[in-house]
């Protein structure tokens, strides 16, 4: 019997999401705890699953603020980590008149980033039903090579992996090293989750073939 139902491993940031303009007409922005991979264990609490994050923020403020929210939907922490030498990483997100979204991000290179393979939790690792991953954390190293040997640890303890092909253009080096890091995590997950306009980058097609 394995302790967690997921435990997921990546970046953990704040969201600065527009919120109106002030009597001046300055643009306003609501602070929002994000990152791809501590939603999914956040929703996974909140259905009422056993999760747990795996990953660093800085030690500062928003650290604080997007672990007392995982805390207080009672994910499991204690597989986190800070990073003194890099701030929480940040976002600021826009809309354009259609409502897509575009992302600003402050991660140079960020604390998510930092995490290092000795930084992990073997043992929640090793007690993981599923571990989930995105490939964000797959953009600079150390992180990078942390997420390769999680992925090591939850396989062969007999956990499965479940990942979550990212693509952010500002945060890679050249979208060609994107797409290759991207795909090599494919022969190792046992469940991709793939956006239509991912599919398409990664593969050279148009999504909607596959509708």
């Amino acid at each position: 019997m394995k302790k967690y139902d997921v435990v997921a491993l990546g970046e953990i940031l704040i969201d600065f999401t527009f919120a109106g303009t002030n009597a001046d007409g300055k643009k306003l922005y609501e602070e929002n705890p994000g990152g791809a991979p501590a939603n999914c264990v956040s929703a996974v609490a909140k259905l009422g699953g056993k999760g747990a994050f795996i990953g660093m923020t800085g030690r500062d403020s928003f650290g604080e603020d997007v672990r007392r929210v995982l805390e207080e939907i009672h994910v499991d922490t204690s597989g986190m980590r800070y990073c003194d030498s890099q701030h929480t990483t940040l976002a600021f997100v826009s809309l354009d008149p259609s409502g897509e979204r575009h992302f600003s991000f402050c991660r140079n290179p960020g604390a998510d980033t930092q995490i290092r393979p000795e930084d992990l939790d073997e043992e929640m690792l090793k007690n993981a039903r599923i571990f989930h991953i995105g490939s964000l954390s797959l953009t600079d190293e150390p992180s990078k090579s942390a997420t390769l040997a999680a992925i090591d640890i939850v396989k062969k303890a007999g956990g499965l992996i479940s990942y979550d092909p990212n693509y952010r253009a500002a945060l890679w080096h050249g979208r060609s090293d994107a797409i290759d890091l991207m795909k090599s995590i494919f022969p190792l997950a046992d469940t991709v989750k793939v956006s239509d306009e991912e599919l398409s980058l990664l593969f050279s097609i148009w999504a909607r073939a596959w509708r």
